[in-house]
């Protein structure tokens, strides 16, 4: 018995340290709290979980050079409680300025950012799954902006997530190609929209016009979207968007950006 519930905690420190970094390191505190104080982990867990998100994380993440975005400043949001619960929304202060800033100019054209995957709080290098480069401060995902049924900007997504559901899908010649060739992960985002809520189609001219606004960053590096976006947004004369290559997954669910 001792030896599974040992076998139970690890399964469990390794699942919250691969999602949040450190809600491993909070489980094995609330673990030794609730022993001391004879509290159940259940009441322990949650509420050591949210002191160290809201109080103890930011303050101690600044030393480490990142910063925590905004969670209800309607113009820079994430696309819902998830990403900062999980500690995943954390940038450089460069990035956090320059997008803050980048969506007060947005809000003009009534754009929202709004954000998906940033970084996690501490240490370079550290992996934020399932990416490959979510690593050191300088990198977030952004979603696309969308039309409703009725052809109006709306602020709304087309799935939970926030990824997976994918935008002029028949038009993506590369998607097939790189499948073919053996990367069977590069539709994978598929299985991770948590369910898809809203029937939209992409507004590819205020698309376009985030994309132009992130590119004006003056120490903007790249843009990862698909190549037949990179086209139909009329953005190919736009050296810093790249195409990611067939090792990642596809990029016409969300725009990724990074800086220098």
């Amino acid at each position: 018995m001792r030896i599974l519930k040992l076998l139970a905690h690890i399964i469990i420190i390794s699942l919250l340290t691969a999602l949040t970094q450190i809600g491993g390191l909070i489980w094995i505190s609330a673990v030794f709290i609730s022993r001391k104080t004879k509290k159940k982990k259940r009441l322990v867990f949650p509420l050591l979980y949210i002191v160290c998100n809201l109080i103890i994380v930011p303050p101690i993440a600044s030393y480490f050079g990142r910063e925590k975005l905004p969670t209800f400043n309607k113009n820079l949001k994430p696309r819902n409680w998830f990403y900062p619960l999980a500690f995943r929304n954390y940038v450089n202060p460069e990035l956090k300025i320059e997008l803050e800033n980048t969506a007060d100019v947005l809000k003009v054209s009534n754009i929202t950012i709004t954000y998906l995957d940033a970084n996690f709080p501490f240490i370079n290098g550290f992996p934020l799954l399932p990416h490959l480069s979510h690593n050191d401060g300088k990198k977030i995902d952004i979603s696309f902006i969308y039309l409703n049924k009725e052809g109006e900007t709306t602020n709304k997504k087309p799935s939970v997530s926030g990824y997976g559901v994918y935008a002029n899908d028949d038009q993506n010649y590369t998607c097939q190609q790189c499948i073919n060739k053996g990367y069977w992960q590069y539709d994978f985002t598929k299985y991770i929209t948590f369910g898809t809520i809203n029937e939209l189609e992409l507004d590819q001219q205020n698309s376009a016009l985030l994309i132009k606004q992130l590119l004006n960053i003056s120490n903007s590096q790249k843009v990862f979207i698909e190549p037949h976006l990179k086209n139909s947004l009329g953005l190919s004369n736009q050296s810093k968007i790249r195409f990611h290559g067939c090792q990642a997954v596809r990029h016409d669910d969300h725009i990724h950006f990074q800086i220098k």
